[in-house]
């Protein structure tokens, strides 16, 4: 009979890092005993709002995922190129994201404690 194998595995899981240890069986390794039943799902939640639609012109986006900490203009502000529109935290630093040109913010499409996805408009400039 084949012993089982442990692997080991290193998993992050919204920020939080877990060491896993799994077992591979073999073959012909009879099933593992049954684990307990899962808690019962929580009630589903609502529906998530649809995201505002961007406005016209450039589109502002984040560069890695990470989180909002603070949107420092609005909609309609003038701004110049360089400009900081948004501090976003990823990897535990803050990333100050600015305008890439002048313009007038026509939409800002999230807000303080949103997470965020590579290449997510996080504003429009027009």
């Amino acid at each position: 009979m084949e012993e089982p194998t442990m692997k080991r595995f290193n998993i992050t899981v919204n920020g939080t890092a877990y060491d896993v240890s799994v077992e591979e069986l073999g073959a012909g390794a009879p099933p593992a005993p049954a684990a307990a039943p899962a808690p019962a799902a929580a009630p589903k939640a609502a529906p998530a709002a649809p995201k505002a639609a961007a406005g016209a012109g450039t589109k502002v986006t984040a560069p890695m995922p990470g989180t909002i900490l603070d949107v420092k203009v609005s909609n309609g502000a003038a701004v110049k190129s360089g400009d900081q529109l948004v501090i976003l935290e990823a990897m535990k630093m803050e990333n100050e994201i600015v305008a890439p040109a002048d313009g007038t913010v026509t939409s800002v499409l999230v807000k303080k404690g949103d997470t965020v996805n590579s290449n997510d408009v996080l504003i429009t400039i027009a």
